[in-house]
């Protein structure tokens, strides 16, 4: 790494240890989030990612899927969810979902990218027959279904392990799991906000077992209301210390919180600061990762292309239709084509890759 020299004195230390390997700590990320030099921060997370994935930027050709809004649980952030029989409620049957997903479905899609709300009046099986039936019609296609949130939520409609649960998904044609559902992994910030779903220590457990069973998954986290600094920084040693004891979590992606309006005021939103300084320190903290993710969706396209030099090494992909963030406020593109995420990586001097759900690459666009 080129020596840098902080504005900052408070980050010397960091910087230092950063350049040895050494593994940073909570109040180590305390000091970078109460920094100003967000340059020095960025130019850190900036050689860490580099020293991983080198100038490549990784996105997919992939495809959400939404099966039902309906849903138990009722989140304080969340726009999208309904309660059953409410105005735009749905739940789709398996030929509804066959003709939602051929309307869009495209020869590049090499993923589909499966949540919905914790529908308790229908069975397991149909969370069951909704991967089966997808598996059936696209058979070369990842099905990447059910955040760790929904595993809880499965496991106690039945009666059943999350083991168990996950054995027949697994055998259904479930090939990874999602990040969602972690929110932030501290129960303060779980009575407040999402009560009615999965504790921290359920949640990690879910992956936990996901990842025993041979799946590689994902982690998210939703920041920008009522969590604090601290709060964020436990939620990723947390993830940390699952990914040393399983090596199962293939990228972490930061979601920046969405307003309940898309009218809402500016500061009802994350700040471009906030959204650059919590990639950057996610980068810096996570350094089992293999990847961090810039989310468009959330933080919008050209924020996202600026984060490639603040630690991420992803963009997502396609998306065909996002549903669940512009249910609230989000104000970016519902979607982007394949062009348009190389236009993006290559507008900020990184090489666009191609890639599946596994970080295999498919194609390298030099």
């Amino acid at each position: 790494m080129a020596n840098l020299i902080a504005t900052d004195h408070d980050l010397a230390v960091i910087v230092e240890k950063v350049q040895n390997g050494e593994r940073l700590t909570l109040e180590d990320g305390l000091t970078l989030y109460h920094s100003p030099d967000l340059l020095t921060i960025a130019q850190l997370a900036n050689q860490s990612n580099l020293k991983k994935n080198g100038n490549k930027v990784y996105f997919i050709q992939n495809m959400y899927i939404n099966p039902t809004n309906v849903c138990e649980a009722k989140c304080a952030f969340c726009g999208y969810r309904r309660d059953p029989g409410e105005d735009g409620a749905y739940t789709m049957s398996p030929d509804e979902l066959l003709e939602y997903v051929g309307k869009r479905f495209t020869s590049g899609i090499r993923e589909f990218h499966i949540v919905g709300g914790h529908n308790h009046m229908v069975p397991f099986d149909y969370y069951l027959d909704t991967i089966s039936i997808l598996k059936k019609h696209y058979p070369d296609v990842t099905i990447k279904a059910y955040t760790g949130a929904e595993i809880e939520f499965f496991a106690r409609i039945t009666g059943r392990t999350m083991e168990d649960v996950l054995k027949d998904l697994i055998s259904a044609g479930l090939d990874t799991l999602p990040g969602g559902g972690a929110e932030i992994l501290t129960e303060r910030y779980r009575e407040k906000m999402s009560p009615d779903k999965a504790s921290t220590d359920q949640w990690l457990e879910a992956h936990r077992i996901a990842h025993q069973l041979g799946l590689k998954t994902h982690a998210t986290m939703l920041y920008g209301s009522i969590e604090t600094k601290e709060e964020r920084l436990i939620h990723m040693l947390r993830l940390r210390e699952l990914q040393d004891e399983t090596h199962g979590f293939m990228v972490f992606i930061p979601l920046a919180m969405q307003p309940k309006s898309i009218n809402a005021s500016i500061k009802r939103r994350t700040s471009a600061m906030d959204d650059l300084k919590t990639i950057a320190i996610s980068r810096l903290m996570l350094d089992n990762f293999p990847h961090v993710k810039a989310y468009f969706i959330n933080i919008g396209t050209q924020l996202a292309q600026l984060a490639t030099h603040y630690g991420s090494s992803d963009l997502h992909g396609t998306l065909v239709e996002e549903r669940i963030s512009h249910a609230v406020g989000a104000l970016s593109q519902t979607a982007l084509t394949r062009d348009e995420l190389i236009w993006l990586i290559q507008g900020a001097n990184r090489i666009p890759v191609e890639r599946d759900t596994f970080y295999n690459e498919i194609k390298v666009y030099e």
